[in-house]
């Protein structure tokens, strides 16, 4: 069973910690508890997501810069 990765609050979400950086995490990557997963951005302040458990093969359900409602689905993980 897949666990999922939903957004704390409404906003903008962030793969990446600036436009020329590489994304946090890459699809299909593994990851631990803590890890942090993207951004979300609520006027002009950016709180970070983290994943509440370790996983592997992470898939992406967003591209950066989607607009996100509180509870929409980032992120799953086997």
């Amino acid at each position: 069973m897949a666990t999922e990765i939903r957004s704390p609050l409404p906003g903008t979400f962030y793969r990446k910690p600036a436009p020329d950086q590489p994304p946090f995490v890459e699809d299909g990557a593994a990851i631990a508890a803590g890890d942090v997963i993207g951004l979300i951005e609520v006027m002009k302040s950016f709180h970070e997501v983290k994943a509440e458990a370790a996983g592997e093969n992470i898939r992406f359900k967003l591209e950066n810069e989607d607009a996100v409602t509180a509870g929409a689905l980032l992120a799953e993980m086997d």
